[in-house]
């Protein structure tokens, strides 16, 4: 019997049972991968992470992100749940260095007069990257609304990553109450994208100035909608300031969740570099629950 510590925390909110959840299990550096994807499947949350040693020892661990159904490159409530978790355990980790398949991510640990951790600030592992475009029938298609409630003044729907991608719209601002995913629609439009993989996760928005409301969804990884997401909402920040040539840098206020009765807070900020539009984003966790689970 391996019998495994786990913990949840809820990300991007100070409200118990608000935000999105997350399961973070320690000490399964030896878990096959199957196993690791039928834990994530047993907590069925949006994402489950696996704390495991780093490659490189200047690092404060390597972490493997699960969603329901597959593994992923990198994902922000996951970085920001994880760190809350290691650093709970650990009164002197300032900043966390996490290895992840898309690249390094490090996270500083806000903590108050306590000393107790509280916050989180998370720079997203690689540059704003665009592909192709989808024209607004299908996105339309995907989430039972009307081609025009898509708006395209500042953009069309667009595949956007900072180390996950995402097809990004902009909907009007009553429309966003009203997606409702059609799985059907889903599977047309990832069979006709067969480059596309396994993933299409749809992430829409509204906005008025910095202040942003967002849907995600991912059905066809078993995430019908997501209450709050870092790696949706970091591309989007980015892709927004890249429509904006005079300024280097963008603060966002992201509202997620609510039409699931979690709501979330994400304080998004995109920037110019050397290398291109880089994120950051900042949030908040409440502790959740912790045990074991027995896995075999």
């Amino acid at each position: 019997m391996s019998l495994l510590p786990f913990a949840t925390v809820d990300v991007f909110t100070e409200t118990r049972f608000g935000g999105n959840p997350l399961a973070v299990v320690t000490g399964g550096e030896n878990l096959p991968d199957a196993v690791m994807q039928a834990v994530a499947a047993e907590f069925n949350l949006s994402e489950t992470t696996f704390v495991l040693p780093p490659a490189d020892p200047r690092h404060t661990a390597r972490v493997r992100i699960f969603n329901r159904t597959e593994e992923m490159a990198f994902a922000g409530h996951p970085m920001v749940g994880t760190a809350f978790v290691l650093a709970a355990a650990d009164p002197g980790l300032a900043t966390a260095t996490f290895e992840v398949p898309a690249g390094i991510v490090e996270v500083e640990v806000k903590r108050d007069a306590d000393g107790a951790p509280v916050g989180a600030k998370v720079a997203a592992p690689q540059p704003l990257s665009l592909g192709e475009t989808v024209v607004p029938e299908v996105v339309a298609g995907m989430l039972r609304l009307a081609p025009g409630d898509i708006v395209v003044t500042t953009h069309p729907p667009i595949v956007a990553s900072v180390g996950n991608p995402y097809v990004i719209a902009e909907v009007d601002g009553a429309a966003l109450s009203r997606c409702d995913p059609d799985l059907a629609a889903f599977r047309d439009a990832l069979a006709a994208r067969p480059h596309f993989g396994t993933r299409l996760s749809i992430h829409v928005y509204s906005k008025q100035g910095r202040t942003l409301r967002a849907r995600m969804f991912a059905p066809l990884a078993g995430t019908w909608e997501d209450p709050a997401t870092g790696s949706a909402n970091a591309p989007l920040a980015c892709l927004l300031l890249s429509f904006e040539p005079a300024n280097d840098e963008a603060r966002f206020e992201i509202h997620q969740g609510v039409e699931m009765g979690r709501p979330s807070l994400l304080d998004v900020t995109s920037r110019r570099t050397p290398d291109g539009i880089r994120a950051t984003l900042r949030g908040t966790w409440v502790r959740g629950m912790g045990g074991e689970i027995d896995c075999g």
